[in-house]
């Protein structure tokens, strides 16, 4: 077990106690696949990239294990982000056996990848349990989104989120915010485009902000023990993913257990290798991803 002892990380620059998130139970287990991914986007908040292995694939031997523990701690769903979790050659196998006992959510860009493999994805639909898959749209503009992902890309993406739904699986869809936006009119701008799609209206857009790239420093106000007590109500402190999920990530050939799925460039996040360990450990709130939780109720979560 990895334990977090330094007076720089227990305590602010200002050698105040450093706010924390006591783990409660584990609803969510994540899972990283790898940074692997068949696109480049600039704004990526893992720095992924083809051939990247910043974060290396996940095997089906090594998801299996923490499958059966989080089993253990009575977790409700399992989720899997990236890269892109298509571009893993045992993706499918992962998903396959995850399946076998709790609902899962897919993070994609629902491009090639999953395009591809779409012929063994839909027989998932009759596994024991629901799977979700959230798209990643940035923008209600195609031109502005395919200024990053490529030239047709949101059309590739369109189109699968809707082949997806008409599958019979659930799915959401990621965008960017940007800075002073009026977020409901930007919503609703995605209206034509799901109609052509032929998904719902009112389909669930998860938002996030600027969480800047893998191993940046930006400055933001630190978060104390005292802040955490002061602002937030333990009711809003269970709502921090680092109160009820973890993920799974593998670097240098090892899983470690993390304590969420934003703060994977940072080693002091890593919590052991075992689940049972990590949900003993206090979260401190250190890193600047932290700061949108406290700030903004930013979350990768949509619940159980």
């Amino acid at each position: 077990m990895k334990m977090q002892r330094s007076d720089e990380w227990l305590n602010t620059s200002q050698n105040e106690p450093r706010g924390y998130i006591q783990p409660q139970k584990l609803d969510e287990l994540w899972f990283h696949t790898g940074t692997n991914c068949n696109l480049r986007c600039p704004f990526c908040f893992e720095g992924s990239k083809p051939g990247d292995n910043r974060i290396e694939f996940l095997t089906l031997k090594e998801a299996r294990g923490f499958i059966d523990e989080a089993l253990e701690l009575g977790v409700k769903k399992f989720s899997f982000t990236g890269g892109e979790p298509f571009v893993n050659p045992e993706f499918i196998q992962i998903l396959d056996y995850a399946l076998e006992h709790r609902p899962c959510l897919v993070l994609t860009n629902a491009t090639e990848p999953l395009m591809n493999q779409i012929g063994e994805v839909l027989p998932l639909r009759d596994k024991p349990n629901p799977l979700n898959f959230r798209v990643s749209l940035d923008h209600p503009d195609p031109v502005k989104h395919d200024e990053s992902r490529g030239r047709g890309n949101f059309r590739k993406a369109l189109d699968t989120l809707g082949r997806l739904h008409r599958g019979g699986f659930g799915v959401s869809i990621a965008r960017q915010m940007l800075t002073d936006e009026d977020s409901d009119t930007v919503d609703q701008a995605y209206a034509p485009y799901f109609e052509n799609a032929g998904v719902p209206a009112n389909l669930l857009i998860i938002k996030f902000p600027e969480f800047h790239l893998p191993g940046s420093l930006p400055q933001v106000a630190e978060i104390t023990e005292s802040c955490m007590t002061r602002f937030i109500s333990p009711e809003q402190r269970a709502t921090f993913m680092c109160s009820f999920s973890k993920m799974i990530v593998k670097k240098n050939g090892q899983c470690g257990v993390y304590a969420c799925t934003l703060v994977d460039d940072v080693e002091n996040y890593d919590l052991g290798n075992t689940l049972h360990d990590a949900m003993k450990q206090r979260v401190l709130l250190g890193h600047h991803r932290c700061y949108s939780c406290f700030a903004g109720g930013a979350s990768c979560s949509e619940g159980s």
